[in-house]
C-alpha cells in the first residue's frame, strides 16, 4: 500500500476529487494548509497598503491506495491539479505499512 500526500491549489480540489473518483478512489483526507515554495508568495493590498503574503493557502490531500493503483492515482491528481504555472503543488508517495478499519477490524488493503 502507498500513502499519497499532495499539496495543491485550493480552487483545483474539486477537479482532483473528480479525477480520483473516475478511477475508483473515493476516500481521502483534505486539510487546509499554508506553505511556501518556488511561488515565493504574492503581494496583496489592504486599505491602500501593500504587504507580502509569504505563506499561501493550499490544500493537502492524503490518499491511501493499493500498490497497483498508485501510479494511476498520482497521474489523476497531477491531471486534476495542473494549471501549468508555478505553484501547482507537489505529490509525495510514501510506503504504507498497514491500515486498520476501526469499525470492522479489517487490515491492509481490505481496510481501504
Amino acid at each position: 500500500m502507498k500513502l499519497i500526500v499532495a499539496i495543491i491549489r485550493p480552487h483545483r480540489l474539486e477537479e482532483v476529487r473528480r479525477t480520483l473518483n473516475d478511477i475508483g478512489v473515493g476516500g481521502m483526507t483534505v486539510s487546509e494548509v499554508r506553505g511556501a515554495g518556488r511561488q515565493k508568495g504574492q503581494v496583496e493590498r489592504y486599505r491602500g497598503s501593500e504587504y507580502t503574503v509569504d505563506l499561501l493557502a493550499k490544500c493537502k490531500l492524503e490518499v491511501a491506495v493499493a500498490d497497483e493503483l498508485c501510479e494511476e492515482a498520482v497521474a489523476a491528481i497531477a491531471r486534476g491539479a495542473s494549471t501549468g504555472e508555478i505553484g501547482d503543488g507537489k505529490i509525495f508517495i510514501l510506503p504504507l505499512e498497514d491500515a486498520v478499519r476501526i469499525r470492522t477490524g479489517e487490515r491492509g488493503e481490505d481496510s481501504l
